[in-house]
């Protein structure tokens, strides 16, 4: 499938030379927002692509690097599942690192589902060894963070306190490798639903690299009321997942695939945008839809107008 609605491939990203920064290095910048000093007072974020904007498409990981880059994005998120296949099929993890290094994206995090949270022990060690694996895949391309939702909690409410040990641990592991895990708030889960729920596991696990991962639809559909924002600090933040959903159907109905371009919805979009700002945060905002009637549309076309999206609802809500 063509990336563009056009057949001309002249417009295509020559790569160039140069080595991408991973592990250690990856380590250390994980708190940086990306050139945010330098950004103008109505372009106070960095804009991210999660690469399940455009899973539909089913391209391979080094295309939609390319699709990010020619969309002009900041930085991606790419799924461990696409690195892993791609490296099994004969791709090279350093070019992809490469790839998104030349093309000046940044590897902002990625996205895994390893069962972290569990109170079974021996569900509990599989999964952290998992987490181990993908974690060194995300480091191998230069890659930051590693999302870590309550994945195995949905229908079972795990202590909270419990869980904040066992995202101890998992940060533990992170810091050995170089990947920072984010714990995510998944609104339809019994555990960690809320943004307050993964503030207090982020929280009381004791460790300073722990950070929460936000989602619009994600505090709709869990109940967080959104001025919940505002008591955060900008290094709470790891990466803010941005994306809207319509009036209908009810929030206990809504799901993954009602999500709707920035701005098409009824979120409360220049609320957030004002109060993430307000707290300093200076990071990027990585547009996650699932809508499968985007998947109908080109790709790049689908990431271009994501970003012009996300980009014109920040600026009305900062002018």
């Amino acid at each position: 499938m063509n990336l563009d609605c056009r057949t001309d491939r002249r417009g295509m990203l020559a790569w160039a030379g140069g080595a991408a920064v991973a592990g250690a290095a990856a380590w250390q910048a994980c708190a940086q927002p990306a050139r945010g000093a330098d950004r103008p007072k109505d372009e106070p974020f960095g804009y991210c692509l999660n690469m399940g904007t455009v899973m539909g498409h089913k391209l391979t990981l080094d295309r939609e690097i390319e699709l990010a880059a020619r969309a002009g994005y900041n930085g991606i998120e790419p799924w461990t599942r696409s690195i892993k296949a791609y490296v099994e099929g004969g791709g090279s993890a350093k070019d992809l690192a490469k790839r998104a290094a030349d093309a000046g994206l940044s590897v902002e995090g990625a996205i895994g589902f390893f069962d972290w949270i569990v109170d079974e022990p021996d569900r509990r060690a599989k999964a952290l060894e998992q987490a181990r694996q993908e974690m060194e895949l995300v480091a191998s391309i230069g890659g930051r963070r590693i999302a870590a939702p309550p994945a195995g909690a949905t229908n079972e409410k795990v202590d909270l306190l419990a869980a904040a040990e066992r995202y101890a641990a998992l940060v533990d592991i992170g810091r050995q490798v170089g990947v920072v895990p984010a714990a995510e708030i998944w609104g339809r889960s019994q555990t960690m639903g809320r943004l307050g729920e993964a503030a207090l596991v982020a929280i009381h696990c004791g460790r300073k690299e722990a950070c929460i991962l936000p989602d619009v639809f994600h505090m709709y559909r869990g109940g967080s009321a959104f001025e919940g924002l505002r008591l955060l600090s900008a290094q709470a933040i790891a990466v803010f997942h941005v994306n809207d959903y319509p009036a209908d159907p009810p929030r206990e109905q809504s799901t993954d695939a009602h999500r709707v371009m920035p701005g098409d919805g009824v979120a409360p979009l220049g609320q957030i945008f004002r109060d993430l700002a307000a707290i300093g945060y200076r990071g990027m905002i990585s547009l996650e839809l699932f809508n499968r009637d985007y998947w109908k549309m080109e790709p790049l076309q689908v990431a271009r107008i994501g970003l012009e999206k996300m980009r014109s609802a920040v600026r009305k809500a900062l002018a």
